[in-house]
């Protein structure tokens, strides 16, 4: 069996920087020779939004690639895929009616099975309604700052600030989705912090992770 892997990043500053590209792929790496299947490409999107799969080239390749070796399309997270549960169950399809499959490395959905064809629809639906929840909550705590005439400051990590506003920045969003993971299964704070070392994922400003790093943010994040 061979294997398509496929990463992306959604903003032009972390496709020039890399490092998630690069943590995405060595995951991917690590998987398919754990598996012992051979990874005959990887794809990806660099500064690209997740909410679309049209304007992805890289996806369409490497859905087109997944589909003609009857392959296994890899992926590090269902939100690298895709944002949107309809996008991503129309993924599946396309892959299922052509013989190959997906896997997803952080919810540890492999649909080569009934099981994992289950979890993965489940999945799918779970992470658009996680998405929507985290825009509700952002939202309501947005205006209760405001209300207050609270200054943003620090910036919490997941968001950027213009003037007297916050916006999302994607890609730190889903480091704290992979942290609140790696938590929900029990993993120190030691652990998660060595874990984002290892892998150069760089802080809000730029120094080392610590356990009481990751614990304040988990525990001032806008998630909760």
């Amino acid at each position: 069996m061979n294997a398509i892997g496929y990463v992306r990043v959604s903003t032009d500053e972390q496709a020039r920087n890399g490092v998630s590209l690069d943590a995405q792929a060595a995951s991917i790496q690590e998987w398919a020779e754990k598996a012992h299947i051979r990874l005959i490409r990887l794809f990806e999107d660099a500064g690209i939004s997740g909410t679309g799969i049209r304007q992805r080239p890289a996806l369409q390749e490497a859905l087109r690639l997944s589909c003609e070796q009857k392959a296994v399309l890899v992926v590090y997270s269902l939100s690298r895929l895709s944002r949107s549960t309809k996008d991503t169950l129309q993924i599946a399809e396309k892959l299922d009616k052509a013989g190959a499959d997906l896997v997803s490395l952080s919810e540890q959905i492999d649909t080569t099975s009934a099981s994992g064809k289950m979890i993965f629809r489940l999945m799918a639906v779970l992470t658009e309604f996680e998405r929507d929840q985290i825009s509700e909550r952002t939202s309501a705590a947005l205006q209760h700052k405001k209300a207050k005439g609270l200054v943003y400051s620090p910036v919490p990590y997941g968001f950027r600030r213009e003037g007297d506003r916050l916006f999302p920045v994607e890609e730190e969003l889903h480091i704290l989705e992979v942290m609140q993971d790696f938590r929900s299964q029990g993993k120190s704070y030691q652990w998660i912090a060595t874990y984002l070392t290892e892998r150069k994922i760089p802080t809000k400003n730029g120094g080392k992770w610590y356990p009481a790093t990751v614990r304040r943010m988990l525990q001032n994040s806008l998630h909760e």
